[in-house]
């Protein structure tokens, strides 16, 4: 896929995301947890797409924000009931770039975390994201818990939906040891075949966690679906929050940093 970027996934699969994913989870149960960590502080979703959850956080009275890369993503939560009233800025959400000062909640869903496409800018991303949150304020993180004995199939086949006249199936290679699936969600139907490609660079829940120290962040709390289940092993997902680090009362030298490298050494008596 050497022609695939930021754009190629909402740009195709628009006409037909909320038809294949509407129901994945209740965009209302979902509200329900995030709303009180925005509280009354503005909130930023990151790759808002057709608007699911965004809509219904607003409708609680949350100021929501979004980025996405997708002209046509966009254009559907327009055409919805509320949808039109909230602010996007387009873009590669890596980067961030919204006006208007810093946000009580940032939060990215249904592994959208996994299209940035390589480390550098996830790492990006949570970068970011520490310098636009305000004190008190968590990023929340919903993503796929990678399970080894399926990636490691290196190719798989998934029929997701088949009926009388139409068949969706999904097609993965994975790639374990640079984390990456490339994927085709195919829908098969009457005279027609539509092809919907995606790309991900997935990571397991400790690398996140590293990302966030890494962004002088850590790890609040960790659950295992939007009804705040426990997180285990056999979790399908995670719903991961993270927040500021608090700041040392008094900051020595990091090692290797130029005030520690320059400092003269105590004489001796």
């Amino acid at each position: 896929m050497a022609e695939y970027d930021e754009t190629t996934y909402g740009e195709r699969i628009a006409e037909v995301y909320d038809r294949f994913y509407g129901k994945r989870d209740n965009p209302e149960t979902v509200a329900d947890f995030l709303a009180p960590l925005a509280g009354k502080r503005r909130a930023l979703e990151l790759g808002i797409g057709t608007g699911r959850i965004a809509i219904s956080l607003a409708a609680r009275g949350v100021r929501v924000t979004g980025i996405d890369a997708s002209p046509a993503m966009v254009a559907k939560m327009r055409a919805k009931p509320g949808g039109a009233d909230i602010p996007v800025a387009m873009g590669n959400f890596a980067d961030v770039k919204v006006s208007g000062g810093g946000f009580g909640l940032v939060y990215i869903a249904f592994s959208t975390l996994f299209a940035l496409r390589n480390q550098d800018e996830q790492l990006r991303c949570f970068q970011r994201v520490a310098k636009r949150l305000l004190p008190a304020g968590a990023f929340v993180v919903e993503a796929f818990n990678p399970d080894h004995s399926i990636l490691a199939q290196r190719q798989r086949v998934t029929a997701v939906d088949v009926g009388t006249n139409h068949a969706l199936l999904d097609l993965a290679t994975n790639d374990v040891v640079n984390q990456t699936i490339r994927a085709q969600h195919i829908l098969f139907t009457a005279g027609a075949v539509q092809m919907y490609p995606v790309q991900l660079r997935f990571a397991y829940p400790s690398e996140l966690d590293l990302m966030a120290r890494c962004s002088e962040m850590r790890l609040r709390a960790r659950y295992g679906g939007w009804d705040r289940s426990p997180f285990t092993a056999a979790s399908p997902v995670h719903i991961s929050v993270y927040e500021l680090q608090p700041k040392a009362a008094s900051a020595s030298p990091r090692i290797g940093s130029r005030r520690a490298l320059t400092r003269k050494p105590a004489r001796k008596s």
